[in-house]
């Protein structure tokens, strides 16, 4: 499996820019110091979606920050990404595992601890468990609670990340549960600053979570 850090793991949404404007802001954001970079495109067509992850890919690899691909093993596949993440509703692990290989990256959506365990059985390199928060992206979101969140990271050995709706001001609901990190969109995607933000967030996650 290759090696990551899953501490501040952005995860993109080009819906409101043009490609210029959304490539700086990924690039803003790498130099701000995220960790983990996730392209998640609903809407656009494969060749579409193709094209932007080459163009990501090419950021990512520049700042030494490994690119997941949400949903599409195809598109990772393609453009060689570290990485693609799966939901309840994608391919299942297990399968993707034997497709993909054991040196890439492998993050599941949890948000039960059954689903935690099934996704780490199957080869989960990691988890995304939420929506902590209610969130402004247009991805359908059940409410998960800090309790369940616990939980979950208790319940398996791989690294467990929270996400939905989280920012600087309000990660203080986190401390004390063994997450890896936080998953952010808003965020940083729609500050002002991208860079700052994502340095505000570093900054936060060390003072509020302590890692």
């Amino acid at each position: 499996m290759a090696k990551f850090n899953p501490r501040l793991y952005f995860i993109t949404d080009s819906t409101k820019y043009e490609k210029e404007e959304f490539l700086s802001r990924v690039e803003a954001a790498l130099q701000g110091g995220v960790t983990l970079v996730q392209l998640r495109e609903k809407e656009r067509t494969t060749r579409e979606y193709l094209e932007l992850a080459r163009e990501v890919h090419a950021l990512t690899l520049k700042y030494n920050v490994p690119l997941i691909i949400d949903d599409r093993l195809d598109v990772a596949m393609a453009i060689d990404a570290e990485g693609v993440h799966l939901g309840q509703s994608d391919l299942p692990i297990g399968i993707a595992r034997k497709i993909f290989g054991l040196d890439k990256i492998i993050g599941a959506t949890a948000k039960t601890v059954e689903q935690a365990k099934e996704a780490y059985e199957q080869g989960a390199d990691y988890l995304g468990v939420g929506a902590i928060y209610p969130t402004t992206t247009k991805v359908k979101t059940i409410l998960t609670s800090t309790d369940m969140l616990d939980k979950i990271c208790h319940a398996v050995p791989i690294p467990a990340n929270a996400i939905g709706g989280l920012n600087k001001d309000n990660i203080d609901v986190l401390k004390g549960i063994p997450i890896a990190g936080i998953c952010v969109v808003s965020a940083i995607m729609k500050a002002d600053d991208p860079k700052k933000a994502a340095e505000e967030l570093s900054e936060a996650v060390k003072n509020k979570l302590g890692f």
